[in-house]
């Protein structure tokens, strides 16, 4: 059941619309300043970051002597597991665009080009299907659900690791959830010194927090199969 089948994963845009969405941080970078906003941030309809506009004044005052169309801007987000392992970035979100002031309070950052960085695999992500996705309807309790999974379940990571093939658990330590989505949950494999991720998709999305558990017993279901071929994530 371990895969890497696209169509077992979100797509990136799926993935970066939902970074977006779920980021507590944003870091963002103008010609003059670098501007570090935690919990101050959302994100419109329109994949939009709708930004506090800082007290000192100093983007205010960039802004204000830069062209109509806004300030040139850089954007960067972290994808952060909320289990403490060992690497625990998950991804990383790179966007440039334009920053306009949307009243005294309230700046807006237009992405025009974005960028996704899974591990060593960097792509370009078209803009406007960021803007078309729809974050992972678990995204919001993600943290919740993979923090009670790893707490409280370690006998359900066992039996689900008899889905990952026989050579990939060689010399494995610890079975930690890492990544949960509407398509399947990421298992990481920890060794003394290196780790493996792998994905066990669920047979039918998950459409919210409430079926996680109802797709996850299907896994269970599937425990006693024979182990299929080795899979495992991009990271």
């Amino acid at each position: 059941m371990p895969s890497t089948d696209p169509s077992t994963e979100p797509t990136p845009a799926e993935r970066a619309r939902t970074i977006l969405a779920a980021a507590g941080s944003v870091a963002l970078t103008t010609t003059g300043h670098r501007v570090e906003f935690v919990s101050l941030h959302s994100v419109d309809a329109a994949s939009r970051l709708l930004l506090l506009n800082p007290e000192d004044g100093s983007l205010t005052a960039e802004l204000a002597v830069a062209p109509r169309s806004g300030l040139a801007a850089y954007v960067e987000l972290t994808d952060v597991a909320p289990v403490a392992v060992r690497d625990r970035v998950r991804a990383r979100l790179a966007l440039s665009g334009r920053l306009t002031l949307a009243g005294p309070d309230t700046l807006i950052f237009r992405p025009a080009r974005v960028a996704l960085a899974d591990g060593d695999d960097v792509r370009a992500v078209d803009a406007a299907e960021v803007a078309a996705a729809a974050p992972d309807p678990l995204a919001a309790q993600e943290a919740e659900l993979l923090s009670h999974l790893e707490a409280g379940h370690a006998e359900t990571l066992t039996a689900l690791a008899r889905l990952v093939p026989e050579h990939l658990l060689a010399g494995v330590l610890h079975i930690r959830p890492i990544r949960l989505d509407r398509k399947g949950l990421v298992l990481r494999l920890e060794g003394l010194d290196t780790h493996d991720d792998v994905r066990l998709p669920f047979a039918s999305e998950a459409t919210g927090p409430r079926d996680v558990g109802h797709r996850i017993h299907e896994l269970l279901g599937h425990t006693c199969a024979p182990r299929p071929r080795a899979r495992r994530t991009r990271r």
